[in-house]
């Protein structure tokens, strides 16, 4: 496979991604759009792989995302580049895909537990 399938695969992850949380808030992803409140960084730059612009979105939606499509896994580089992309205050989210399965998504414990406690009802 060559770079440039493999930098195309992971774009195209990083704006199913961005598309999936633009959809969850009614706000239109469009990649064209420099001022567009949610955005995929370029292929090769630093830092989170769906930038999200607008502060209250970014309140919202408290995840800084790494997206991976590959067919081999190194889970916990993923997460340690995760975790050092991540702001203070926010949590960290791989999302990782391999041809023809669904994309996964991975998070801290911890986190994963608080959410359903909190949404449990009680």
């Amino acid at each position: 496979m060559t770079t440039a399938s493999r930098k195309a695969k992971g774009r195209n992850l990083q704006y199913w991604v961005a598309k999936k949380v633009a959809k969850l808030f009614d706000i239109v992803f469009d990649q064209q759009d420099d001022l567009c409140e949610i955005h995929s960084r370029e292929m090769g730059q630093a830092g989170c792989d769906v930038y999200i612009r607008d502060k209250t979105l970014y309140d919202l939606f408290p995840y800084d995302i790494e997206c991976k499509n590959t067919e081999t896994v190194s889970l916990y580089a993923y997460i340690a580049q995760a975790k050092a992309n991540t702001k203070e205050g926010r949590q960290w989210l791989v999302i990782h895909k391999k041809n023809q399965s669904q994309p996964i998504v991975i998070m801290d414990a911890e986190h994963f537990f608080d959410i359903v406690n909190i949404n449990k009802g009680d």
